[in-house]
């Protein structure tokens, strides 16, 4: 009914609309049978394209418009105005396009248009052998521009997950609380890795011979590379704490990961999650979702404080409590005896099943083995790379968790661990192999849910100690940012998708600029 009443309150644009109701840089959402298209003005000229993100189906009406491209406001992806080509992930499937015609002071829709995306690879050079080591958000994204621009047969993908490239948020999101089947999660569709398109080989590799230009896996295969892009993720941190070895002590980084603890939860009734860590948060949020009785450790005083600030942490904190997560803050825990945490103050707290949400760490074991140049500590660790997220090696890149590469907007080496980032990263070097000479300048982004409020982040601060609040942090409306050395380096927002995107989009014009 919601549905139908919604598609009565947009205009119908077989039927038109008066000119005067499209302005100059507006948007309007309307219909075109079954199809929800949007209208837009820019320069003078009328487009006509899909109205909803293919990511998650966000609408673009509320999104904005930089360099040609329309940005979606829930997860900032981006769209050609053009050719509807999804140009920036998390999307990858393109926007429907339409033909819109203006005369006599109307605009109507006539049908859809032939916009194929154009060809990424058109008129540059050929990839050569391409292998991928890790198909997470960057290893797929990777790929999938590859095989967009037509050079799919060129790339092996190499995989030590069981699992064909997957959404990794889903797996403390939607997946875990049951919102979503396991299907779901697929990033591509069947039959994608195959045929034509890249070869999947689920492995692990072991070594890269650097000499010979070729890795080698664990069962024994050696594969030839003209391009080796390493995004081989992280690997979540179990602390040294006794009884954390037991099985019912879970860590959540695979899709495997997911469907272990939603076996475990289908018998517990009580849940301790360690660590209040974004996945912590998520996970306790999945477990209320499954009706189980739940409690958050960690040592800090404040959720989240590090990194949002003492308003914005204390403000997730409340949307935990409201739903009936206990805390017990400032405490670290000292053992499990399988049935309930000792924590350092002598006191217990029962839980059949615990999930820790104590951080992770880049999985660089194969590119120390080769001897690739590091990152310092100051740096975040991981493998060093230049602007183009090369390696030190020759035709070795590096992307994602594992990537330690200069921001041009503050001027110092970074390793970011964002989902969009690491897919960003990976089309990145996709572009870079195909014969593409810019730098790397996104701007990281982030996106954060709690039981339907969400926080969007771009930027990177290394503290919250320097912060501008504007709106109500309490009431669940307002944009923290965070300084450093006398300049705005992050924006937190909540209800304020407008803001966070035009602020990314002028920081990727003040990185680009150089």
């Amino acid at each position: 009914m919601a549905e139908t009443q919604d598609k009565q309150d947009k205009p119908d644009f077989a039927r038109g609309i008066p000119s005067g109701d499209l302005p100059e840089g507006a948007m309007v959402e309307g219909t075109l049978g079954e199809d929800k298209v949007l209208l837009l003005r820019r320069d003078g000229v009328v487009t006509a394209i899909g109205a909803r993100c293919t990511h998650l189906g966000a609408p673009l009406a509320k999104g904005i418009v930089a360099e040609g491209e329309i940005r979606c406001p829930w997860h900032h992806a981006r769209f050609s105005l053009e050719t509807g080509e999804a140009v920036g992930a998390p999307a990858f499937d393109p926007l429907p396009c339409y033909r819109a015609d203006e005369r006599d002071g109307r605009i109507t829709v006539t049908g859809r248009r032939e916009a194929a995306a154009k060809s990424p690879g058109k008129g540059v050079k050929a990839p050569g052998k391409v292998v991928i080591v890790g198909g997470g958000a960057g290893g797929h994204a990777c790929a999938e521009w590859l095989a967009r621009a037509g050079h799919g047969a060129a790339v092996t993908l190499v995989s030590d997950d069981p699992d064909p490239p997957y959404d990794r948020t889903f797996c403390s999101k939607q997946y875990l609380s049951g919102k979503a089947p396991r299907g779901k999660t697929r990033l591509a569709a069947e039959g994608f890795y195959g045929g034509d398109g890249p070869r999947y080989l689920s492995d692990r590799v072991v070594s890269i011979d650097l000499g010979a230009e070729e890795i080698v896996t664990a069962g024994g295969e050696r594969l030839a590379y003209d391009a080796l892009v390493l995004a081989t993720g992280a690997a979540p941190l179990r602390p040294d704490v006794p009884g954390f070895e037991r099985p019912n002590v879970h860590t959540l980084r695979s899709l495997a990961d997911a469907d272990a603890l939603i076996a475990a939860a289908g018998t517990a009734r009580s849940v301790a999650v360690v660590g209040a860590s974004f996945i912590g948060l998520e996970v306790a949020a999945a477990m209320i979702a499954r009706e189980k009785a739940v409690t958050v450790v960690a040592p800090e005083t404040i959720p989240l404080k590090t990194i949002l600030g003492e308003a914005v942490g204390r403000f997730v904190q409340g949307l935990h409590a409201e739903k009936g997560v206990a805390f017990r803050l400032g405490r670290k825990v000292t053992g499990f005896d399988g049935t309930a945490l000792s924590l350092d103050d002598g006191s217990r707290i029962e839980a059949d099943l615990v999930v820790l949400g104590t951080g992770v760490a880049p999985r660089i074991d194969l590119a120390e083995a080769a001897g690739l140049a590091r990152a310092g500590k100051d740096e975040g660790g991981g493998i060093a790379v230049d602007g183009h997220l090369a390696t030190s090696a020759p035709g070795i890149y590096a992307i994602g968790d594992v990537a330690a590469y200069p921001d041009p907007r503050s001027g110092r080496r970074l390793r970011v661990e964002h989902w969009v980032h690491a897919q960003r990263q990976g089309q990145h070097v996709a572009r870079v192999i195909l014969g593409e000479t810019a730098p790397f300048t996104e701007t990281p982004f982030f996106w954060s849910g709690h039981y339907g409020t969400s926080l969007r982040y771009v930027g990177h601060a290394g503290s919250a100690e320097d912060v501008r609040v504007e709106g109500d942090v309490a009431k669940g409306d307002f944009a923290v940012t965070y300084r450093e050395e006398g300049r705005d380096a992050a924006l937190a927002t909540c209800k304020r998708d407008r803001q966070s995107l035009e602020v990314e989009a002028a920081w990727d014009r003040e990185a680009a600029a150089g």
